[in-house]
């Protein structure tokens, strides 16, 4: 396919599009501007200061992702422009540089759809001196507008799996010319370094996973942490949960406190479980499914608002089976405040989400079968004693329950978790150093 029967079927697709986008938008919630004058390249203001490092994160994420690399750019004195296509992604960045934005360091803004007129206007309104895109995400009106523009294109912390390259080898000259675009690719590992080879990206290096130099919030963890020491209670968390799995891990959590009742277990040694949802337009859903299941429910919102190691909030969950964690932004309490993490995606065919937070916590983790999207990343932890892998929710739960019952196995695990994150730090230095290496060979 070349790239000018792409813009043509995209235009005359476009009505289609657009209305699945606002579907999308009104399922999901939040802020999207589906239909707003910058999704098309149209800006109200004058052109803004040039020379900003642009960074592209579609989703919450990539978002999460390029945090690291964000704050080490900031900290080193540079200026963001971070852009988005989701309302998740956006609120995420809004929320993690605040301070940022209102001292004028970042800039959010929608990245526009991939018209060829639209990409252009984007980026003659904001006049980035270098772009970065962060694992995957690739629009090829958009880079053959960065080429034309002269601007240096980087795709950072990127990942292809063995399917997505089948897939999108199949789009022919189309997507090997925009891979061959751009003008450096870091890969986050070896074997995703040679599928990107072929399809046409050079050159291209290893730098590893950014998700291994997560700057976790300290006070955060402390707390969570300190929740868990005043509630005295076993915590189990089930983290990052997709489409189709909240059904499967409740029904999980049913069957496994049946057992623990007929055991003894819940009355001397009572288990608490976390449960998490990936995406909030699926917290009221999952609310509703606990308590139809006859589960004991407290919410993470109202505990913070009854300030975490109060004895209000304590006294909330001193009855509750499950607390459902429906906030944003709190992933370090959540894992500091487990004795197990069992990490989502990775029990429905989506690929999985990133475990690696909780392994930097010291949180012993259980993943699903589905783990493309971090398949080096859970090789190298299962090999590490870090990680261990189910079936299915009722075996992660089964076996979660049982390393509650082996101390030695947690500290073990978790320890084996902490060394495993410190081994492969380092990939956001080696980007930003190629960032500025870059910037100075263009000025």
């Amino acid at each position: 396919m070349s790239r000018w029967l792409y813009s043509a079927l995209l235009v005359l697709l476009s009505p289609l599009l657009l209305a699945w986008m606002g579907l999308r938008a009104r399922r999901a919630g939040g802020r999207w501007a589906v239909l707003g004058a910058s999704r098309f390249g149209r800006y109200a203001e004058a052109a803004v200061a040039p020379g900003a490092i642009w960074v592209h994160a579609v989703s919450l994420g990539e978002t999460r992702a390029a945090h690291p690399l964000l704050r080490a750019l900031l900290d080193r004195g540079h200026r963001v422009l971070l852009t988005h296509l989701t309302a998740t992604g956006w609120a995420e960045g809004q929320r993690a540089y605040a301070a940022d934005i209102a001292a004028g360091r970042l800039r959010q803004a929608w990245l526009p759809y991939d018209f060829p007129w639209a990409v252009r206007r984007f980026l003659r309104h904001y006049r980035p001196a270098l772009g970065v895109l962060v694992e995957r995400e690739l629009w090829p009106n958009l880079v053959h507008a960065a080429r034309c523009a002269h601007l240096p294109l980087i795709l950072a912390s990127a990942r292809l799996s063995a399917a997505s390259l089948r897939s999108t080898l199949r789009l022919g000259s189309l997507m090997r010319t925009t891979y061959g675009a751009i003008t450096h690719t870091y890969a986050q590992s070896l074997a995703d370094a040679q599928r990107l080879e072929r399809l046409g990206a050079q050159p291209v290096s290893v730098s590893g996973n950014f998700k291994f130099d997560v700057r976790l919030d300290a006070a955060l963890a402390a707390r969570g942490r300190a929740f868990n020491a005043a509630l005295g209670r076993r915590v189990v968390a089930i983290a990052s949960t997709r489409e189709g799995e909240d059904a499967r891990f409740i029904a999980a959590i049913r069957r496994q406190l049946a057992r623990d009742a007929a055991c003894g277990v819940a009355a001397h040694r009572p288990v608490l479980f976390m449960l998490i949802p990936r995406h909030p337009q699926r917290f009221e859903a999952a609310a509703a499914q606990l308590q139809a299941a006859g589960l004991a429910l407290v919410r993470r919102s109202q505990l913070r608002g009854l300030g975490d190691g109060s004895r209000s909030a304590l006294a909330a969950c001193a009855q509750a089976q499950v607390l459902l964690g429906d906030t944003l932004g709190e992933m370090p309490w959540y894992y500091a405040a487990s004795q197990v993490a069992i990490v989502g995606g990775s029990f429905a065919p989506l690929g999985g989400q990133n475990f690696i937070e909780a392994s930097a916590l010291g949180c012993p983790v259980i993943v699903g079968p589905h783990t493309a999207n971090f398949e080096q990343a859970v090789a190298d932890a299962l090999a590490a004693g870090a990680v261990a892998r189910a079936d299915d929710p009722e075996r992660a739960v089964r076996q979660a329950s049982q390393w509650l019952e082996e101390p030695a196995t947690l500290t073990r695990m978790g320890a084996a978790g902490r060394h495993w994150v410190g081994e492969h730090a380092g990939a956001v230095a080696r980007v930003v150093n190629g960032i500025e290496a870059l910037l100075r060979r263009e000025a």
